[in-house]
């Protein structure tokens, strides 16, 4: 495993990084737990305005940082600023409510005083993905400094500078975050190290199977998103030219290498020539080098461009009809075309499988029935959305979605005040509101004769 950059657009390897050392994680993992007792000690207040600082530091960067995850994993300069931007939210978000969300819970009973409180549990690990290389990372850290815990991560290896500036800017403010560039077999040690309480994984599935065993044969608690095929469900009243742009929209999120991004899309079929011809326009954006901000950028490596290529030929070759794009442009970069696709069986690599690039699928239904039973054969279990005129209606089928996130005539996205994450292969434990940051705590019952 290699910590490197390299330009996505211009395809040119440009910093190379050290791998960290036995006795560089040592050293770290000593000081996150030293860090993670003074900050426990610490009052709400107290880490309040540590991190309003660092999201302060943040924005006045923000242009320095989208430039650096431009380069470094192709997201379009304008996304990148949204991302940042985004994580000064969260931080304000919690920076606010982590006190009232850690509250000692009184519950009623025969004892003269009987509570619920929430202690904090020392170190967290994060193993964080590449396609969100800051708020992916604050967006565990967050909830566990305000808890009163310390974080450690490991970035992916085509993200190493923006790792580097975030734990600086922490370093800056104080607040207790340390990054590690660590090898498979060093990854695993770190997990079972018993300086760490908590470990945060997102990625892949079979990743995050093997580290869910792994944490659990160690008796770590665990929180784990590990992507997802989300359907959207458009019936037969639904405002088709909206839908289709808000489905787009959806699909298109980080160059459509977003586990929340919408990815299988389900349309009555009286809709089926009117939805085509509008989603296919709303999709057909242009892309190009991501800092100057095109709608769609590169894939983040060659090997994703390949794996999104042989699905997408797979399924053609088995009946699936291009509506658009399909095919890898003859240019430089790890560009690939805004592709849409019909006419498919369920057995089809694009309809059964997650794919992490600017794919959709569509498929017909003739009921609420048909479309649910549909949406929920699937494998993944992240989130959904359903578009139509009439919102009960919405709600009803919302309601029926096997996910962990589900919308009525919106995208799904994460967002602070919301628990997030999915059942099925999408996951295990929730991050985010009042949920998330008890995901990073000693839930304690105190009882008083």
């Amino acid at each position: 495993m290699i910590y490197r950059t390299q330009n996505p657009h211009t395809e040119i390897f440009e910093k190379l990084y050290d791998i960290s050392s036995e006795t560089t994680t040592d050293t770290t993992l000593r000081s996150a737990e030293s860090a993670s007792l003074v900050w426990s000690a610490m009052s709400f207040s107290e880490r309040a305005v540590r991190i309003r600082a660092l999201a302060d530091g943040l924005l006045r960067r923000k242009d320095e940082f989208a430039a650096v995850m431009a380069r470094e994993m192709g997201k379009p300069i304008g996304q990148g600023l949204a991302e940042i931007e985004k994580s000064a939210v969260l931080i304000e978000f919690y920076a606010a409510k982590a006190e009232s969300f850690l509250s000692p819970e009184i519950i009623p009973s025969e004892s003269s005083k009987s509570y619920a409180c929430f202690d904090s549990l020392g170190v967290v690990f994060g193993i964080m993905p590449w396609n969100f290389p800051f708020w992916q990372v604050l967006r565990f850290a967050v909830p566990a400094w305000m808890a009163g815990n310390a974080a450690v991560f490991k970035p992916a290896p085509i993200v190493p500078e923006c790792a580097v500036l975030l734990t600086s800017l922490c370093r800056e403010f104080e607040v207790p975050l340390w990054h590690l560039f660590l090898e498979e077999k060093a990854t695993a040690q770190v997990m079972t190290d018993p300086r760490i309480s908590v470990i945060s994984f997102t990625g892949s599935v079979r990743t995050g199977k093997l580290i869910a065993a792994r944490a659990g044969l160690n008796m770590k608690k665990g929180v784990y998103e590990l992507g997802g095929s989300d359907p959207y469900l458009v019936l037969e009243d639904a405002d088709v030219s909206r839908a289709a742009s808000i489905c787009a929209s959806s699909r298109l999120i980080n160059s459509g290498q977003s586990c929340v991004a919408a990815k299988r899309f389900l349309v009555h079929r009286s809709l089926k020539k009117s939805f085509e011809e509008a989603f296919v326009a709303a999709m057909n954006v242009s892309y190009g080098d991501p800092l100057t901000n095109p709608a769609l950028g590169p894939l983040a490596r060659p090997d994703i461009r390949i794996h999104l290529a042989d699905q997408v030929r797979s399924s053609v070759s088995q009946g699936a009809k291009l509506l658009l794009g399909g095919e890898i442009p003859d240019q430089k970069g790890y560009y690939f075309p805004p592709t849409v696709l019909t006419d498919l069986s369920t057995e089809m690599a694009v309809w059964d499988e997650e794919t992490f690039g600017p794919v959709a699928a569509l498929h017909y239904f003739d009921s609420d029935e048909q479309a649910i039973a549909l949406a929920n054969d699937s494998d993944f279990g992240l989130a959904a959305a359903v578009f139509t005129a009439d919102s009960a209606r919405g709600e009803s089928v919302a309601l029926k979605l096997k996910v962990g996130s589900v919308s009525v005539n919106d995208l799904t996205r994460s967002d602070p005040r919301f628990p997030f994450g999915g059942i099925k292969d999408s996951g295990m434990g929730r991050e985010l509101g009042s949920f998330g940051i008890r995901e990073f705590t000693n839930i304690k019952t105190v009882k008083i004769a």
